[in-house]
């Protein structure tokens, strides 16, 4: 029985597993680098785009397996707009960010409902989106500057909000409302945990064991409290965090709590049942790709801040990265399984192993055969549990 407990943890738990492992990995190739406070920071602000991106990916993944190929080339455009618009035209920040957010709505409206009333296939409407967009970007910003690129370094104002720290110190000084901010997220994780399961087996619903949410419980407060140490060593609390930290929770608590996220994963496990139950499945469909547009410009203002310039080249391979991280987070390839727990385990291994690679000096070309064979490695054992679990 105590082996087949443990062979139920080590399976739930088999990307969480390989991400440490993996990071071990990187940690001696680097000679520990990865380990240092400044890595740890650059861990999440270079890798901010994949958690936002890849939470509206699953949002669309859930309901059938479908994709948006146009973010990457989305967050080019928006970039464009916003570099134009804040630098060229001398508008305001606040009515930059929203006439960015206005497009953004506007374009999720439209693609939207191409897919959900028109029966546009998902790939065909977001692959024109994905031409369309990186080169009317690129023809923005090569008519609004000489080098194809629009500095945003004077909007001070914009790259506090989407680039800075909360409660800065200098490097290597320990920020101590950090550490407050990770003791608080240990204590809501470990609540949470157990009100959970005290829930499910007040409902009749299977849990996991008490040992099993222990153990989960020691693991999290030590990885939050390693994180916050860092980050509190590295000048304090990246802004970018606070960004993710929101739309991640904001998400979780739709998919796992509401009657609208279930609707998502029922239109991926059958879809015309779902219609038949009386569930507007086409409004579903538009309100994915809506909301993937709309999380694609909070990632403009993230990108373009972090940068702080836009630039033709923003963006590139962002798709494929949030479509990855889904994948190796457990989102099913198919639709209707997968949350976001899951996703944000595959969307950090995709960002360790994009900064451990950049750290050994790996050459780009090779970073994507790695992150290739990361992507059709998750795929393949999903695919392989999936049949198992239809045998049984």
């Amino acid at each position: 029985m105590a082996n087949k407990n443990l062979t139920s943890v080590l399976k739930k738990n088999a990307m969480l597993i390989v991400l440490v492992l993996v990071y071990i990995f990187f940690t001696a190739m680097t000679g520990g680098k990865m380990f240092e406070a400044m890595n740890f920071n650059a861990l999440i602000t270079q890798n901010a785009y994949v958690f936002v991106l890849a939470t509206g990916m699953l949002m669309c993944m859930l309901t059938g397996g479908n994709i948006d190929l146009s973010c990457g080339s989305f967050v080019c455009f928006l970039g464009a707009i916003g570099g134009i618009l804040m630098t060229v035209k001398k508008v305001p920040t606040g009515a930059a960010i929203l006439v960015m957010l206005l497009v953004g709505v506007i374009y999720g409206c439209v693609l939207g409902f191409l897919i959900a009333f028109v029966d546009v296939p998902p790939w065909i409407a977001t692959l024109a989106g994905y031409l369309a967009f990186r080169g009317w970007g690129t023809a923005l910003l090569s008519a609004n500057s000489t080098t194809g690129s629009i500095s945003l370094a004077a909007k001070k104002d914009f790259l506090g909000i989407f680039s800075g720290k909360l409660f800065s110190t200098p490097a290597n000084k320990m920020n101590m409302i950090c550490m407050a901010v990770g003791i608080i997220a240990c204590v809501v994780v470990v609540v949470v945990s157990f009100l959970s399961r005290a829930n499910k087996l007040k409902k009749g619903y299977e849990a996991e064991s008490l040992t099993a949410l222990l153990v989960k419980c020691v693991l999290s407060v030590a990885a939050i409290m390693l994180f916050a140490y860092k980050l509190s060593l590295a000048g304090g609390l990246p802004t970018v965090l606070v960004w993710v930290a929101i739309i991640v929770l904001i998400y979780n608590f739709i998919t796992s709590r509401t009657t609208l996220g279930r609707y998502f994963y029922t239109i991926g496990g059958n879809r015309e049942a779902t219609r038949l139950s009386g569930v507007n499945t086409r409004m579903i469909m538009f309100l994915a790709y809506l909301n993937m547009a709309v999380l694609t410009a909070i990632t403009t203002f993230i990108v373009t801040a972090r940068f702080q310039a836009a630039n033709s080249q923003a963006g590139t391979y962002y798709e494929m990265d949030a479509i990855a991280a889904c994948v190796v987070g457990g989102v099913s390839a198919y639709g209707g399984a997968g949350n976001i727990f899951g996703m944000v385990i595959g969307a950090t291994l995709i960002g360790v192993i994009n900064l451990g690679m950049s750290l050994m000096g790996v050459d780009a070309n090779w970073q994507k055969v790695v992150k290739g064979v990361v992507l059709l490695s998750a795929v393949v054992f999903d695919i392989l549990a999936s049949k198992k679990n239809s045998v049984k």
